[in-house]
């Protein structure tokens, strides 16, 4: 009987029924009494087995041989499968929950999630000595109430996850933290909070720019004594004929001198701050006419530049430090593309908010290149940047100028088929023109 297929099965036992009614029948019993004897145990296999069907579920019992023969051992046994992939699935959950667990309790970042309320819903072991955020003490509290940061609040209501936040922890100031938030879990409605400890970098940093910013400033002073005198001596009827062209070549390598101290300090000063102050709404196309109008000048007619500009479009920001970075993308464009080169010049909105733009068909950058190319002093090609007048810290400019707009730069570049930068700023930062009133005539 066990070999006897699913589907035969049910054949035969609704036919062995089927059998003793008809023979009952034939020895003179009455059909309403064959009935039942033909449906009450055909129903009853089946109605039994849904019953303990129903009861090994609701019990959570687990299914196991032997199994009833018929469509129902199909469906224990379907159901017995079903049950081990789940226990196979469950154990392999627990296990990886059990990894994870480990690695994020020896990461040494405090890590500390956030449910869809912003509360906090677990916290590592290294958020206790970084942030004061004791898992499970504190499981349920809001995340400003820990830190006593009101702004955090804000950012992560505001998703802006771009730039990291750095700041000291009220219960040790002694350490600095640099807080990244990222969306988490289910639907991105939960957040994960990462807090690393750059005390000994911030302390470097902050080091290594006031050495610049004071030796900057110590050295401009002299440098503006040594190129007036080679001025003056330049200059003068008195000074030898052969004299004339070592003065020159002096001349120009203190003029040189100059502007790397003078970008020196203009990166100094950007870093004081992560944000600008003095926000005012800045006519973006009237200052891209000034700067077409130096870069012609600059380029003696070597290049042909095209502009594209939204003459009604205006941002919120410090003009002087954008005119800086656009100038800065302009000018680099100019002099590492070869003559008759295009520059195209753009400042548009799109989907993403306002971005300024500028492309080439020049030479391109090794892709090697592109990752360090905002790194202070670094030169892709180091004598033909030199003989180009660079300082290799107009980038580096432009970097932090974006960064103290909340906006950011991005690079890209083919061999032989030139190079774009593009400048993207928040959508909340573009303005626009109002309409001029039309005058009334009298």
């Amino acid at each position: 009987m066990g070999l006897i297929e699913p589907l035969e099965f049910e054949i035969a036992l609704f036919g062995g029924s089927l059998f003793a009614g008809l023979a009952l029948a034939l020895i003179g019993v009455d059909w309403l009494w064959v009935w039942p004897v033909i449906l009450l145990p055909y129903l009853g296999w089946h109605l039994y087995h849904v019953g303990r069907l129903a009861i090994l579920t609701k019990r959570h019992h687990r299914l196991a041989p032997p199994f009833p023969l018929g469509l129902w051992g199909e469906i224990y046994r379907t159901i017995a499968q079903y049950q081990q992939r789940r226990r196979k699935r469950r154990k392999r959950q627990v296990r990886f929950g059990r990894r994870f667990r480990e690695a994020a309790n020896s990461v040494p970042d405090a890590l500390v999630i956030l449910d869809k309320h912003r509360r906090i819903e677990w916290a590592n072991p290294a958020a206790a000595p970084l942030m004061d955020v004791h898992w499970p003490r504190d499981e349920g509290r809001a995340l400003t109430e820990v830190l006593d940061r009101p702004e955090l609040g804000a950012i992560i209501d505001a998703g802006e996850y771009m730039q990291p936040l750095e700041m000291a922890p009220k219960h040790n100031r002694a350490i600095m933290l640099s807080l990244r938030i990222t969306p988490f879990g289910e639907r991105k409605r939960q957040r994960l909070l990462v807090a690393r400890d750059i005390t000994k970098i911030y302390h470097l940093n902050m080091i290594r720019r006031d050495f610049v910013a004071n030796a900057s400033h110590e050295l401009r002073t002299p440098l503006t004594v040594i190129a007036g005198f080679l001025e003056n001596l330049a200059d003068s009827p008195q000074t030898p004929e052969n004299h004339r062209r070592p003065l020159h070549l002096m001349r120009n390598q203190s003029e040189r001198m100059r502007s790397i101290i003078e970008d020196l300090l203009t990166l100094s000063r950007l870093e004081m701050e992560d944000q600008t102050d003095a926000v005012q709404p800045v006519d973006v196309g009237t200052e891209l006419d000034h700067l077409l109008h130096e870069a012609r000048a600059l380029s003696e007619g070597r290049h042909r530049f095209t502009l594209d500009i939204d003459r009604d479009l205006l941002i919120a920001g410090h003009q002087i430090e954008l005119r800086s970075a656009f100038s800065n993308l302009v000018f680099n464009a100019i002099k590492h593309t070869p003559p008759g080169s295009h520059i195209g010049i753009v400042w548009r909105v799109d989907a993403e908010g306002p971005y300024f733009a500028v492309s080439d068909d020049g030479d391109g950058i090794e892709p090697e290149h592109l990752p360090r190319l905002t790194e202070r002093f670094y030169r892709v090609d180091k004598a033909r940047s030199r003989l180009s007048g660079g300082t290799g810290l107009g980038l580096a400019i432009v970097k932090h100028v974006l960064n103290r707009h909340q906006a950011r730069l991005l690079i890209a570049s083919e061999i032989g088929q030139g190079s774009t930068f593009t400048c993207r700023f928040p959508a909340e930062r573009a303005l626009y023109q109002a309409p001029a009133t039309p005058l009334r005539a009298e």
